[in-house]
């Protein structure tokens, strides 16, 4: 039991759907706070509520995508940057479909956030590994670490 579980622990996929779920689950609840508690009498507060939610998440995300997930040394500023620019791509197509769905389609802001997730998850996954915290043969540092033996 333990040895498939340290397997599952190698891969990086799964990794990537724990680290993705917990920073998924925070951004959620952070969304759902602001847009039930803070900006909820305000037109269009939801999308003042994305925003914010946003900014911790990705701010999260990058930390833990960085260490656990995609394991690079180096380059702080460069991953940061494109790992920024891979969810400034997730946040465009969030902020268009999640009025479309609110407004026009009348979902409810928390159920077409949820919906809009699922596509943004995987954007996410693709952008990362191959843009955000890619190397190439001779810059790759070796993962080292619990999760890398």
């Amino acid at each position: 039991m333990l040895k498939k579980l340290a397997a599952l622990a190698r891969d990086q996929r799964i990794r990537f759907l724990a680290v993705g779920g917990t920073n998924t689950l925070v951004g959620y609840v952070l969304f759902s706070a602001f847009t039930l508690w803070v900006f909820h009498d305000i037109y269009l507060g939801y999308l003042l509520s994305l925003a914010v939610s946003y900014v911790v998440g990705i701010t999260l995300a990058f930390v833990l995508y960085r260490r656990f997930v995609f394991p690079v040394h180096g380059h702080l500023l460069r991953d940061f940057a494109r790992f920024v620019s891979v969810y400034l791509v997730a946040i465009g197509i969030n902020a268009a479909a999640l009025p479309l769905l609110v407004e026009v389609a009348r979902v409810p802001p928390l159920l077409a956030q949820l919906l809009i997730l699922v596509a943004t998850t995987l954007l996410s996954f693709f952008g990362h590994k191959k843009f955000s915290f890619h190397r190439t043969p001779g810059e790759h540092s070796p993962p080292t670490g619990p999760l890398h033996p």
